[in-house]
């Protein structure tokens, strides 16, 4: 292999790196407040409020129902407006975004699930408000479900953001294309393979590792 395709790989890989962490970083800012707002305003919890958790509950399942290749071509014009661009790696990060809120506000509201309903009531028969049990109750006990769920989104966006090279996205899923499919090069589409299947592993392993560091049930 060139020097050329080294570097190409090398230089994909990183733009891979960059919409899989950067689009996972921005979806948990704001994936996570969803998840907790979801869960506490669900019937028999501290603020339930009926109305509000059926409205964010379409709206999260609205977002999650939308295929993630035609999510990338429908909010072009909002990628625009965002980066001033719908080409490259940084305008890729913005559908990637957007899809991943959704998936990763379930997945918090999941993991807060399964917090112990004692707990929360101990909390609240010593006194705690609200805002405390979130912080002081909620969270630390299903932090383990939480990274679990963020090491989910990462792979699964993983995997989208090869997808987002079809549509001039960058990373190792254009390399794929261009030169694995359009140039009939199955060498290239093996080594982009094998390096998407290991950055996977690279990420569940760690993850893992880091769950079971944080679990301490």
């Amino acid at each position: 292999m060139s020097d050329a395709m080294i570097n190409l790989l090398l230089s994909a890989l990183w733009e891979t790196l960059i919409m899989t962490f950067g689009s996972g970083a921005i979806a948990c800012a704001l994936g996570l407040p969803l998840g907790i707002a979801l869960h506490v305003s669900k019937p028999g919890q501290i603020w339930e409020n009926k109305a509000f958790n059926k409205i964010l509950g379409t709206v999260v399942n609205i977002g999650r129902s939308v295929p993630f290749i035609i999510l990338l071509v429908a909010i072009i014009p909002f990628t625009r407006l965002v980066v001033g661009t719908s080409i490259g790696t940084w305008a890729a990060v913005v559908p990637l975004t957007v899809a991943a809120i959704p998936f990763v506000a379930r997945l918090m509201e999941g993991a807060l699930m399964e917090v112990p309903s004692g707990l929360v009531e101990a909390a609240q028969a010593m006194g705690a408000r609200r805002l405390q049990i979130v912080y002081k109750v909620l969270l630390p006990e299903a932090l383990p479900g939480m990274l679990n769920g963020i090491i989910i989104t990462l792979v699964t966006l993983v995997n989208y953001s090869a997808m987002a090279g079809a549509v001039g996205g960058g990373g190792l899923g254009d390399v794929g294309i261009r030169y694995g499919y359009q140039r009939f090069d199955p060498q290239i589409m093996l080594i982009t393979v094998v390096i998407l299947v290991v950055l996977v592993q690279i990420i569940q392993s760690a993850g893992e590792r880091l769950v079971a560091h944080m679990d301490r049930r």
